[in-house]
C-alpha cells in the first residue's frame, strides 16, 4: 500500500493561507490544508449518493461548508494536470455548482473578492478585489483580471456535464 499524495497545488496553499477566509462576509468556507483522503472520499461519495457499492469518485476534495458541502477538484480530464480541472461545490442537501473552470479562474474568483460558495448561494454584495490575492492570480496565471460575471459563465458552462456526471451515480 502507497501514501496517497494529498498536498494541495502551492498556489492554492498560498491563496488559502491569505486570511481571506477569516476576514470575508457572506459565506461560509473552511479551506482544508491538504486533499480528502481518497478512502474518506469514497465514503462521502457513496452516502451522498446513496450507492453502497461506488468507487473513489473524480473529486480531490480541499474544503467545506458548516452544513458538509464539499468543494472539489472534479478530475473531469484523467491525466490532465489538476490545475486544468474544474472546481465544484457537491453540496450537504444536493446541491450542484461548478465554481470555477480551472484552477487560473479559481484563483481570479478570490483575488475578485468572491468566495467559493458565493458562487453556489449567489452573491448577495458588491465585491472588492484583494489586492494580496490580486498579485498571487497574475504571477500564477499571466493574466489580465477576468470579470466575476465571465468567470461565472464560464464555470456556469460546465455544469451540464456535472449534472450528468451525478445523475449516473445516483440511479
Amino acid at each position: 500500500m502507497t501514501e496517497e499524495d494529498r498536498t494541495l497545488p502551492a498556489v492554492v496553499e498560498k491563496a488559502h493561507a491569505s486570511g481571506f477566509f477569516e476576514d470575508h462576509d457572506g459565506h461560509d468556507f473552511q479551506p482544508d490544508d491538504m486533499f480528502m483522503r481518497s478512502g474518506e472520499t469514497k465514503d462521502w461519495w457513496r452516502h451522498w449518493t446513496g450507492d453502497s457499492a461506488a468507487d473513489v469518485p473524480p473529486f480531490r476534495v480541499f474544503g467545506r461548508d458548516g452544513s458538509g458541502g464539499l468543494a472539489a477538484f472534479w478530475i473531469r480530464a484523467p491525466g490532465a494536470a489538476i490545475e486544468k480541472q474544474p472546481i465544484v461545490f457537491l453540496g450537504s442537501e444536493g446541491e450542484l455548482q461548478v465554481i470555477a473552470r480551472d484552477m487560473g479562474d479559481y484563483l481570479w474568483l478570490l483575488a475578485n473578492g468572491v468566495g467559493p460558495l458565493e458562487t453556489v448561494d449567489g452573491l448577495h454584495r458588491v465585491p472588492e478585489p484583494v489586492p494580496q490575492l490580486v498579485a498571487i492570480a497574475q504571477r500564477y496565471t499571466g493574466t489580465a483580471p477576468r470579470t466575476v460575471e465571465a468567470l461565472i459563465a464560464a464555470a456556469d458552462a460546465e455544469l451540464p456535464a456535472l449534472t450528468a456526471l451525478v445523475n449516473s451515480a445516483t440511479k
